[in-house]
């Protein structure tokens, strides 16, 4: 018996996806560059809940820029930011932040935060998608385009979901209420 139970742990313990969240840093610790090349300061979004979306121009879910911004219109005003993350990780991008800026304000009249277009898979990506895996685990890393993170009040990563889950679905919506 006691070697099943070894065992176990054993599997439990080389096999867990989950990270184990020491937040040494948190969410507001960063920055990034804004697609217009200013620095956006997290410290900035102190006590907000913030939804980080990486997008792509030439995606099969690029028509979700119309959801997140109209969650970023309903939302907003009660404290939610929502962030779009504009990656080439997935070869969907366009080739510079001008032409993604332009691109995303003429076909989806985007509003919202938009950074300049960040790696945001494996040893390049950027210190916050590093962040989200290391304290949250691999379901924080981006498997492909329109990836979502939610980060609650606190600066920690409150869930993710996948690129098929819609900005506007009831999952997600539910998600944000429960922490706004």
């Amino acid at each position: 018996m006691k070697k099943i139970v070894f065992l176990l742990f054993i599997v439990m313990f080389f096999f867990k996806t989950q990270a184990t969240a020491n937040y040494e840093k948190k969410f507001y610790d960063f920055s990034i560059e804004s697609i217009s090349g200013e620095k956006i300061n997290f410290k900035d979004y102190k006590n907000k809940v913030i939804l980080v979306v990486n997008t792509a121009s030439y995606c099969g879910f690029t028509k979700q820029y119309n959801e997140l911004q109209e969650l970023w219109d309903l939302y907003r005003e009660k404290g939610l930011i929502v962030l779009g993350v504009p990656s080439n990780s997935f070869n969907q991008e366009k080739n510079n932040n001008k032409d993604v800026k332009e691109f995303c304000e003429v076909n989806f009249n985007i509003n919202f935060p938009l950074t300049a277009i960040t790696e945001v898979k494996g040893k390049n990506s950027h210190q916050l998608f590093k962040w989200a895996k290391e304290n949250h685990g691999k379901s924080a890393e981006p498997k492909w385009n329109f990836h979502k993170i939610l980060i609650n009040k606190d600066g920690k990563v409150e869930n993710t979901f996948a690129s098929f889950t819609k900005p506007l679905s009831k999952k997600l919506i539910k998600a944000i209420e429960n922490i706004l």
